[in-house]
């Protein structure tokens, strides 16, 4: 009886643990027959419970979503708090929130897939052997290296060091607020080969400058894509 009684609140904990991930990837090693699709992961214990889309197929799995965009349904010219918090449904369009991005990306090493697709079906990525996002304090500074090309070419790596910026917080390098430049929120400097949260159009529309959802070296500066996602998951 007394040994029933000690091991009862362990085998509570590992209970407890399994429901809880911190990640997709977490969800992956308990289960590596999950699918893809959206999941509750706890970044930063128990009381910091996020929906998320986990991507368990694409370039090997146990990726966690932490944008997507796919069909303009959801506003991304936000304010900062909302930035930092996070926004939207992981069952389509949303932001997991750079305060979450940062809890997940402290704890050990990140990899960092971002794929897109144009409006002519043609997809391609683009691949980060490190990636991690530090705290409110340093801006939420951007560390992004190790660029592998699956077809998309590097776009992000010029944003790597910068602060993230919306139209309310400007923490570029440059005398205007890239963010309401480029109407959207990102790590700019100045400004950005890329604008993943910048005004959802139709592919290549040049009605207003670019202020569209681009990839510059893919398809320039004018051509907002129809899907973007970027994901992220733990390197092994």
């Amino acid at each position: 009886m007394i040994l029933f009684v000690l091991l009862s609140p362990l085998l509570a904990c590992d209970k407890k643990e399994l429901v809880q991930p911190t990640d997709c990837s977490e969800i992956s090693k308990h289960d590596s027959n999950k699918d893809s699709g959206v999941y509750v992961i706890y970044p930063l214990g128990e009381r910091s419970a996020v929906q998320v889309y986990c991507d368990m197929k694409a370039h090997g799995g146990r990726w966690t979503v932490i944008q997507t965009r796919m069909d303009g349904t959801l506003n991304f010219y936000r304010n900062y708090d909302q930035y930092k918090l996070g926004f939207g449904d992981a069952n389509g369009e949303y932001w997991i929130g750079l305060d979450n991005i940062h809890y997940l990306t402290r704890r050990q090493k990140y990899e960092l897939a971002v794929d897109l697709e144009d409006f002519n079906g043609k997809k391609v990525s683009a691949h980060y052997a490190s990636f991690s996002v530090g705290s409110e304090c340093t801006g939420y500074k951007l560390t992004v290296t190790g660029f592998v090309n699956g077809g998309a070419g590097d776009s992000l790596g010029y944003s790597n060091g910068a602060r993230f910026s919306t139209f309310d917080r400007d923490q570029d390098t440059t005398s205007s607020n890239c963010a309401r430049a480029l109407v959207g929120a990102h790590w700019y400097k100045s400004c950005s080969h890329s604008n993943p949260n910048g005004v959802y159009r139709w592919g290549n529309d040049k009605t207003v400058g670019a202020i569209g959802v681009f990839w510059y070296h893919w398809n320039g500066y004018y051509y907002s894509v129809k899907s973007i996602s970027m994901k992220i998951r733990p390197v092994m």
